[in-house]
């Protein structure tokens, strides 16, 4: 059986949102994205029933996951994995991660240096589906209209091959509407533009089946877009009251190749 639920979360905010610079190479989460990851961690009521959680190897969604579902990792039998099927759209340094040694390499010093930030060790990020050349942004990689239609509908149909019931993606803004399918609405920026650590609940569609899976956010997500994280919400895009013009950037021209 598929999996009952699947809870996408964007990640917190990463310093290219504060500064618009999105040629900093893999930024991580500034202090108020560990702030929010904080409320998302204390706020969250669903963490006793996680049994997966996924990641994109990007740095900012890894940091996300471990300090917004800390009380669902320290759990042995939570799998932490990172897959790059969620990894952003763009091809920028910001949405580009690193290589695999230097990942690994960066996992490891991390550990060291947060020993006690979290309630997990880092040495159970699964890092095992990162392979060489996931950054490369080519080929099924690449930042191009059918490749990420692609890579959303295989991580669609690998999710509904799981067996766990509730399953926790952590990815980014413009991929998560690749995820989700969700064109509804006709300004992007107000209606499908994903907050920081906004969390949305999802189902798979009846008509879902093995190679050909869709998803369904359930009404109770619908309808508290989208304040989620418990903090004050001064825009209903971003935590800072600025519109990600990256985030959108990358959703329309990906749209327009479509097209």
């Amino acid at each position: 059986m598929p999996p009952k639920k699947i809870s996408i979360v964007r990640h917190g905010q990463g310093y290219h949102n504060v500064t618009h610079n999105y040629y900093l190479r893999d930024p991580l989460l500034t202090p108020l994205g560990h702030e929010q990851c904080t409320q998302l961690s204390a706020t969250y009521p669903h963490h006793n029933s996680i049994d997966l959680v996924i990641a994109s190897p990007i740095r900012r969604t890894i940091q996300t996951a471990s300090f917004s579902f800390g009380p669902a990792l320290v759990r042995r039998e939570v799998p932490f994995l990172l897959d790059p099927k969620l990894q952003e759209l763009g091809s920028h340094d910001a949405d580009r991660g690193l290589d695999v040694h230097d990942l690994k390499a960066w996992l490891a010093e991390t550990e060291k240096e947060g020993a006690g930030k979290v309630p997990f060790h880092w040495n159970k990020i699964d890092t095992s589906a990162v392979e060489e050349g996931w950054n490369s942004k080519k080929g099924y990689w690449a930042y191009e209209a059918n490749a990420i239609y692609t890579r959303a509908a295989d991580m669609r149909n690998a999710l509904f091959g799981r067996s766990e019931d509730h399953v926790v993606l952590v990815t980014h803004g413009a991929i998560a509407h690749f995820l989700t399918e969700d064109w509804e609405v006709e300004d992007p920026m107000l209606g499908t533009n994903w907050s920081n650590c906004e969390v949305r609940e999802f189902v798979f569609s009846e008509t879902s089946k093995e190679g050909d899976a869709h998803l369904v956010e359930v009404e109770e997500s619908r309808k508290r877009r989208p304040p989620y994280a418990g903090l004050k919400w001064e825009a209903p895009w971003t935590l800072s009251g600025d519109k990600d013009a990256h985030v959108v950037e990358e959703v329309e021209k990906v749209e327009q190749e479509g097209s």
